[in-house]
């Protein structure tokens, strides 16, 4: 271990250090610099999102509401700096902290990290929890990254457990360097040139030393007699990062002093570009997107770039990792240029992109399951093949209630239904009112059909029986389907 001397360090001592740390906590006046920033920066994100997340709460929830955070503890410098720092400002933002440790079990030292975060956490009276993972070393993400994943999902576990606002990371300034320079090396495109976001909304994470540098950290563990660990594999220069921070940085920095701070606001700046693009996405979606499914005709008219700006959008929201530019390219060329009525299909993922009707799907494989359920009033209910029915109470439309509508039967079709929603209109096969209500091919085994009293009553997409519709002065079941989503289907499987 590099710095077996710090490891080396006595309980007492590190305990000493962590007691004097908080017992001369500094006035707000002569906060630290790194300290300060820090508060400035949880003052924005972390009391500003905890009021507007509780502006619709009852005032007795927000009076007994304290905002929460989870710190990625490693036991390295900067995760040991920020668990001082967050502890030093618990009790003057009021805050509660929590800290996790993830032993990958990948070191021999592991044991003596595990410990050390340990120590650490009862110095500062902060709650640590140590989680142990089996990383596959055979992964072909390579071992790095199958840590990686490996740790982010053993923190959002647990920030899910005790309910967090956010988990907090220790990234840095020069992480944040490395991470552009590596998505520059990489090919990557505005997002990724983009690096790491210092407020992750979606993933509640949260990284607050971004704009302190790696010098700036050990200055403050210096002053604070702090004690942390190094991880030998840092120093390999086998792995990509370990390559940028020992080999290429130190060229940079002799020739450009400010290299870290000047490339971490280029990052900054292709956020805000991101940001845009983000955007205008949202601005296309709200005409081309709809139901997993985007216009065809709609993205031609967009041009190339618009319309592989909203492809990539569309991806992320379903969790896609972005297909290379030429993949993309080839799957934008292949959509706009077929013939109107061909049926293509493309494997992204653990999704299937299809071709019906000028419009691209985003559909899951599936297997037809036979279902037979009742309906006994539930706001929602979940059908085998993971789609999802809604019914809601409304005014002048749906099942209408007069006629009692309890135990409503809900089941798959057998084939050769026949179904009749409007009164001015002859009853038709149900294959021929699907097919002119454009419901994909894919999704037609898949739809739940809702009997009462072994009439057909309801077919979610198509309409209601006419005889049994709600008139405008009547109360009555509106049913809405959600096919079945990759989440759904594989929380199901």
């Amino acid at each position: 271990m590099a710095s077996s001397k710090k490891l080396l360090k006595s309980n007492a001592s590190v305990k000493r250090a962590g007691k004097q740390a908080l017992a001369n906590q500094p006035v707000s006046a002569e906060l630290h610099p790194v300290l300060s920033e820090l508060r400035s920066f949880l003052s924005r994100h972390l009391f500003l999102s905890n009021r507007l997340d509780s502006a619709t709460q009852p005032s007795t929830q927000r009076l007994a509401q304290t905002p929460k955070l989870l710190l990625a503890l490693s036991g390295g410098l900067d995760s040991s700096v920020l668990l001082h720092l967050l502890a030093t400002l618990k009790p003057l933002l009021g805050f509660e902290l929590y800290a996790l440790h993830v032993h990958h079990g990948l070191s021999p030292n592991a044991d003596a990290w595990a410990t050390l975060c340990e120590q650490q956490c009862q110095s500062l009276h902060v709650p640590v929890t140590v989680t142990q993972v089996s990383v596959d070393t055979t992964s072909k993400l390579g071992i790095e990254a199958a840590a990686r994943l490996l740790r982010y999902q053993a923190l959002f576990d647990a920030r899910r457990v005790i309910q967090a606002d956010f988990v907090v990371t220790a990234h840095h300034q020069d992480d944040q360097a490395e991470t552009l320079l590596l998505q520059l090396l990489r090919g990557a495109g505005v997002k990724g040139l983009s690096s790491m976001a210092a407020v992750d909304q979606t993933r509640n994470l949260m990284r607050p030393l971004l704009g302190v540098s790696r010098q700036s950290l050990y200055d403050y563990a210096m002053q604070h007699g702090l004690a942390w660990c190094d991880d030998e594999s840092n120093d390999n220069t086998r792995y990509e990062r370990n390559f940028i921070r020992h080999d290429v940085m130190p060229i940079l920095q002799e020739r450009y002093p400010s290299v870290q701070s000047v490339i971490a606001r280029t990052a900054s700046h292709l956020a805000e570009a991101s940001e845009l693009l983000a955007q205008l996405a949202e601005i296309d979606a709200q005409h081309l997107v709809a139901n997993d499914s985007i216009c065809l005709r709609g993205l031609e008219q967009l041009g190339i770039a618009r319309a592989k700006n909203l492809l990539r959008w569309w991806f992320a929201q379903h969790k896609l990792a972005m297909p290379t530019s030429d993949h993309l390219s080839e799957m934008l060329q292949q959509f706009l240029n077929a013939k109107p009525d061909a049926e293509l299909s493309i494997n992204i993922q653990h999704y299937i992109l299809k071709r019906y009707q000028q419009r691209a799907y985003l559909c899951i494989d599936q297997v037809n399951v036979p279902f037979d359920l009742v309906w006994n009033g539930e706001e929602t209910l979940t059908v085998p093949n993971g789609g999802l029915l809604t019914f809601k109470q409304v005014l002048g439309a749906g099942l209408a209630l007069k006629f009692g509508m309890a135990r409503l039967r809900i089941t798959n079709r057998s084939g050769g239904e026949r179904f009749k929603p409007d009164a001015s209109r002859p009853t038709r096969t149900l294959k021929h009112l699907l097919q002119a209500a454009d419901i994909p091919p894919w999704q037609r085994d898949h739809l739940p059909l809702i009997y009462w009293q072994d009439s057909l009553a309801c077919v979610p997409g198509v309409g209601i029986a006419h005889e049994l519709k709600a008139a405008e002065d009547e109360l009555g079941i509106e049913v809405t389907w959600q096919p079945a989503t990759f989440e759904v289907h594989q929380s199901m499987a």
